[in-house]
């Protein structure tokens, strides 16, 4: 069985020629002509060469990995019964779906107070981060979860001022923040703060705490879901200059004659700015969170990646040592696509082997009466099926879930319905629905009943972050429900089965066929 089917993508905007007949090694046609004008990644690569990297247009788009893993999150399935309900009182008037709490809290001390178990990781300096900004912060506010002001904002910031080299005013950041807390409800959800190694020389965490009232920062080991990346294009000479003045990797070198000649006839056209992996010691990582907490910090969190198994468990013991309040672990197969397009579909762990090895790690800490932090995993997470999968099979320490791709999707979905009613000119598919923002949206009157007049200013990107979260919401409550589950904490691994033995002999998860064995037993005597 082939996993991955190289040498074409819509991602990558390449196909092969031949479409039914290729090489599974390869993934090139089977017959190779010569007077193809390049259709597929390697023709492409000919005459464009790194720029073939990446998914296409880059920053226009999010792009997700297509490699089928062996297994995944539809290897199992939700378990639910017909007897009791944990945490609702047993009664057909009580245990209803829309009484199911998805409220939790996360941290050291559980103060960090989440409307819904959900958390936006990681958006950066990215074009479409950027672009879709205000929606998704909105959105993030409005529900009263966590959104992760991503690494590199301050060092793309046009605006921004450093002072010997740390940043002194960066009104991108103050922006994004406050974009978030100006959306906040009943002071849930918050915004947390990340640094990778060129924000950590620039200062920005203690800039964001000390001017801009930031209570929970992260640090980021490498890239995330990627092995390395922090990719962003930049269209413009002076600009290119600037960040690799700021300490970033530019290339082509910005400041080389022949690449400014170049750039100025049009041969280049843009410019790759690339971030540094960093590298992580136990020593460094608690001198650091010790200066975040002394900077003044309520809570430090730490994102890693799909690293070895190795990596993983030096992360939950750091996590562990130093009381960090939440990990993050994003595993294979998620983040936007701002990466290398085969570095997303062939590198590092995938979910379920990330979750239970997580899990795995975490109780052996506990066992010893060590301290275990609060986890968030990510991973291509889209519906609430996979959210209630996930959380089953990481408890108890798998306490929210990480999304990027799915929210911005919404947000942008949003966005645009806002900019075709300002233009006159409706998509037919919203067009069904009416001509004004309050037919459109479903929940339109529920978010005036809470807003009042301020539903004018509301951006349109942060409606549809807003009605996709409670389409979650309302999926996840009903699930819970049928397995009588009514809120968060009482999730456990039973709550779902393995439908192969390969998948339960992966996870640990119990094969559906031997599910309540000895149960069965007992009622049949």
């Amino acid at each position: 069985m082939t996993l991955s089917v190289p040498n074409a993508s819509d991602a990558t905007q390449t196909r092969r020629r031949t479409r039914n007949s290729y090489s599974r090694l390869s993934g090139m046609c089977a017959t190779c002509e010569d007077g193809c004008p390049g259709l597929c990644e390697i023709g492409i690569s000919a005459f464009r060469a790194v720029e073939a990297i990446y998914p296409q247009a880059f920053g226009e788009i999010t792009a997700g990995s297509e490699k089928a893993y062996p297994v995944d999150l539809s290897h199992f399935t939700i378990n639910g019964g017909v007897v009791g309900a944990v945490g609702v009182e047993p009664d057909s008037d009580k245990a209803v779906f829309p009484a199911v709490n998805l409220e939790v809290s996360l941290g050291h001390d559980d103060g960090i107070k989440l409307g819904l178990p959900f958390v936006m990781p990681g958006l950066g300096s990215t074009d479409i981060a950027a672009k879709n900004w205000d929606g998704l912060a909105a959105g993030a506010g409005l529900t009263g979860t966590l959104i992760t002001v991503g690494e590199n904002v301050c060092g793309v910031d046009d605006e921004a001022d450093l002072k010997d080299g740390r940043v002194v005013h960066s009104p991108e950041l103050r922006h994004g923040i406050r974009t978030f807390t100006d959306w906040q409800t009943d002071g849930l959800g918050g915004v947390v703060l990340q640094e990778n190694v060129e924000d950590n020389r620039m200062g920005v965490i203690e800039y964001g705490i000390q001017e801009l009232g930031v209570e929970i920062v992260e640090l980021k080991w490498g890239q995330g879901a990627k092995n390395i990346g922090g990719e962003v294009k930049v269209q413009h000479l002076a600009k290119a200059q600037r960040l690799k003045r700021r300490g970033y990797i530019v290339l082509p070198d910005p400041d080389d004659p022949g690449v400014i000649e170049a750039y100025e006839r049009g041969a280049i056209r843009e410019f790759e700015r690339h971030s540094r992996i960093g590298m992580v010691t136990e020593e460094g990582f608690m001198e650091r969170v010790g200066q975040l907490r002394e900077a003044g910090a309520r809570y430090v969190f730490l994102k890693t990646g799909a690293y070895r198994p190795a990596a993983l468990a030096q992360a939950i013991k750091f996590c562990s040592q130093a009381q960090i309040d939440v990990l993050t672990v994003d595993a294979a197969g998620g983040g936007t696509g701002m990466s290398p397009w085969r570095m997303m579909n062939e590198w590092g762990m995938p979910l379920i082997e990330t979750v239970t090895l997580a899990r795995q790690y975490c109780d052996r800490l506990a066992q010893k009466g060590e301290y275990v932090p609060d986890l968030v995993v990510a991973g291509g997470f889209a519906f609430e099926d996979q959210i209630f999968k996930a959380l089953a099979m990481g408890a108890p320490y798998v306490k929210a879930i990480g999304m990027a791709r799915a929210p911005l999707a919404a947000a942008m979905v949003g966005k645009n319905i806002g900019l075709e009613l300002a233009s006159g000119e409706l998509d037919p598919l919203h067009e069904k629905y009416g001509s004004r923002l309050d037919s459109i949206f479903l929940l339109y009157h529920e978010l005036k009943d809470r807003l009042g007049p301020r539903i004018e200013e509301l951006p349109s990107g942060g409606m549809g972050v807003y009605h996709y979260y409670q389409r979650l919401a309302q999926g996840l409550r009903q699930l819970m429900c049928g397995a009588r589950k009514f809120s968060l904490e009482y999730l456990e691994r039973d709550d779902i089965a393995a439908l192969t033995r390969q998948a339960a002999e992966l996870s640990g998860i119990t094969y559906v066929m031997d599910l309540d064995r000895e149960e069965v037993d007992e009622i049949l005597g």
